[in-house]
């Protein structure tokens, strides 16, 4: 399946693709603040490049269970300095914002691909998207940010997941988004139980029998570690490995990930074996 991203074509079907996670926030869960700094932000991202990363994935909010929304302005503030200064940097950067008003800044700025958390959230998102001829990232989320982890519930999770993004993929392309430039994601921990993320994992066929990339985002999750009893991020990197190994072995296209060169050599050992089992 193309992916297309502006300027940016991924074709090859073989290729699991690395997005790296750069948070340009004080306060997501993982490195809120290290990265917050224009000069430490870019220095991150040549880093993430150099360790693999097919994507670089910024965010100017941070949308970890009960964080609250950043106004658009804020966010442009925070984002635009890096995404100008890696512009010409041959990196592919994606932008992780449910605000058309981000979305447009950040395209006019260099960026080629926008990561919607909210699936098109604001209306006018699909309207920036497709004059940019960008690509887009669908993600599922009941709920928001705030509220998501309350008390998250399906009568069945994999059919209500699939059916959202198809909805959303539809709802994109009626925008005028051309197919070829959506994306998938399921929303691991995002509005889901351990339960809820454990069971898209291992069902993922029927999220990518969508007929677009499917990108999977499980990298340090809380999750993970309340199935390994842990509460520090930091020792969640190994079973977040695992998940989206499986994830790549049943056909995810795009891992994003805070962990790129462990990520990048677990996905050519993954997208082996898939190769194989299609062979």
């Amino acid at each position: 399946m193309i992916w297309r991203c502006r300027e940016r074509v991924f074709e090859d079907p073989s290729r699991v693709l690395v997005m790296g996670i750069l948070n340009v926030t004080p306060d997501s869960f993982s490195d809120g603040g290290r990265y917050f700094e224009p000069a430490a932000a870019i220095s991150r991202a040549h880093e993430l490049v150099e360790a693999g990363a097919d994507i670089l994935d910024l965010g100017g909010e941070s949308t970890r269970p009960g964080s609250a929304p950043v106004p658009a302005a804020e966010q442009v503030r925070r984002l635009l300095p890096v995404v100008q200064a890696l512009k010409g940097s041959g990196a592919c950067l994606s932008i992780d914002t449910a605000s058309a008003e981000v979305a447009h800044a950040t395209l006019d700025a260099g960026a080629h691909i926008i990561n919607d958390v909210t699936a098109l959230g604001d209306p006018a998102m699909a309207g920036v998207v497709a004059a940019a001829g960008a690509g887009l990232v669908l993600m599922h989320m009941q709920g928001t940010p705030a509220t998501m982890q309350q008390a998250p519930h399906y009568t069945d999770v994999i059919a209500e997941v699939r059916d959202f993004l198809a909805e959303r993929k539809g709802l994109a392309m009626a925008g005028g988004v051309a197919v070829e430039c959506v994306a998938l994601d399921p929303g691991l921990g995002f509005g889901k139980t351990l339960e809820h993320s454990i069971r898209l994992i291992a069902r993922l066929d029927e999220i990518i029998a969508l007929g677009r990339p499917v990108v999977m985002g499980a990298s340090r999750k809380s999750f993970l570690g309340r199935l390994l009893g842990n509460t520090d991020p930091h020792d969640r990197i190994e079973a977040g490995l695992a998940a989206i190994s499986i994830g790549a072995f049943l056909g995810a296209r795009a891992i994003r990930t805070h962990d790129v060169a462990a990520t990048h050599r677990a996905m050519r050992i993954a997208a082996a074996l898939a190769a194989e089992r299609r062979a």
